[in-house]
């Protein structure tokens, strides 16, 4: 942390928290006026354990979480559903950016089949198609070869 950059410290909560508030905020009050809606947050497995290098990004994922919760507690009384969806390893474009190199984003990953973005686009329509009395509160959701936030089952061999 010591290291890294202020300006990827400020992307991360612009995107990660400020984000999500504002839309959440410009959002709702049409969910709770109709009576109905889902709000699905994508949180990640970062937001419920650390992992070295990652305390801004954690963080940013800790406060997905709270806000989930606390949207929860607001809503209770109302039609409105609120899911936090947690995923663990995902191949995105995600570690290109984090690493900034196409080859390092891809040894992330080598050696191992990570989720997709389809694998989460699904786990998100089976928490929307729940009974209007259903709510998942979160999901957390890893592939086969992933059992926490640390080495993935490649890295003990």
């Amino acid at each position: 942390m010591q290291e890294a950059s202020l300006d990827d410290f400020d992307a991360m909560v612009d995107t990660n928290v400020k984000g999500l508030l504002y839309v959440t905020r410009a959002c709702l009050p049409y969910l709770v006026k109709n009576g109905e809606g889902h709000v699905v947050n994508l949180g990640s497995v970062a937001g419920r354990w650390v992992y070295p290098g990652g305390a801004v990004y954690c963080a940013t994922k800790f406060a997905v979480r709270a806000l989930s919760e606390g949207l929860r507690m607001d809503l209770m009384g109302t039609s409105v559903r609120v899911t936090n969806i947690e995923p663990g390893m995902v191949e995105t474009e995600f570690s290109e950016v984090r690493f900034g190199d196409k080859e390092k984003a891809k040894a992330v990953y080598r050696g191992l089949k990570p989720l997709n973005a389809d694998d989460i686009a699904d786990t998100i329509v089976w928490c929307l198609e729940r009974p209007a009395h259903v709510n998942i509160q979160e999901l957390v959701i890893y592939p086969t070869a992933q059992a926490g936030v640390g080495p993935s089952y490649t890295t003990r061999k």
